[in-house]
């Protein structure tokens, strides 16, 4: 029992493969549900017909397929393929821009043979987690987008208290690792957000209140710098750079 008389609550963390944030042992109650209106895509979220890319995009997509085809693992999609209208569909449907070129990561190395691309051919690069940022940043016009959503793996250590979660997890995908186990971490209001673009805006939610932001319970991160150096960052390693692996995370590295 803790201090107040109620149960008392341990700490457990999240790793995003290799990022970890500290998580809490569940306590089950009724949360209030909150009306209002459900958010629609429209054609921006890539519902609609799609449009064509100058041929300039298409000439990339096929300098890109040549350079890395042998080493990229996941999927690549350019505007007419089956897929490309689905792939560009984010939660906030007034966004309608239309990427070059779409890198659904599948291995550890694809990101880093997108970013090389994108640097080589000078075009912009946006990274999608679970494309929930309302700005639209997990989308970019006639760029490169490093998708992470086929990625979504959560490994959680119930003795350490740890979990390790993969750059395209949402939360529900944390939820239900971590309930297994009878443990919980801060996460956002909602089960459908990005675990990586919710630490890295901060993270608040539900449980803030009593075990602080998303980004005051992670331990460490995998990060990818935009020379394709990849580096873990933590506290105790590369200390410049964890103390900018919560809010603004984003301006230093994947």
């Amino acid at each position: 029992m803790g201090r107040t008389g109620k149960p008392a609550l341990n700490a457990c963390a999240i790793t995003f493969d290799g990022e970890s944030t500290k998580c809490q042992p569940l306590i089950r109650r009724t949360l209030p549900r909150r009306r209002g209106r459900k958010w629609g895509l429209g054609a921006g979220g890539g519902v609609g017909a799609d449009l064509s890319l100058p041929a300039a995009a298409v000439w990339r997509h096929d300098a890109f397929m040549s350079a890395v085809l042998d080493g990229f693992r996941g999927t690549v999609l350019v505007p007419g393929d089956p897929d490309y209208a689905e792939a560009r569909r984010i939660w906030n449907g007034a966004i309608d821009r239309r990427p070059a070129l779409i890198a659904r990561c599948g291995g550890v190395e694809d990101p880093a043979l997108a970013l090389a691309y994108a640097r080589r051919e000078g075009l912009s690069v946006a990274v999608r987690g679970g494309g929930h940022n309302v700005s639209g940043s997990a989308l970019c016009e006639g760029g490169v987008v490093i998708d992470f959503s086929a990625l979504r793996g959560v490994e959680v250590d119930p003795g350490a208290r740890v979990a390790r979660v993969r750059p395209g997890a949402l939360w529900s995908d944390v939820d239900a690792a971590t309930q297994a186990h009878g443990l919980v971490t801060p996460g956002g209001i909602v089960t459908h957000t990005g675990v990586a673009g919710l630490t890295v805006g901060g993270g608040f939610g539900w449980l803030s209140r009593r075990w602080g932001l998303t980004s005051d319970n992670l331990l460490s991160v995998r990060m990818l710098l935009a020379d394709g150096s990849r580096v873990r960052v933590a506290a105790d390693e590369n200390a410049d750079l964890f103390g900018r692996s919560g809010v603004g995370a984003g301006t230093s590295g994947l």
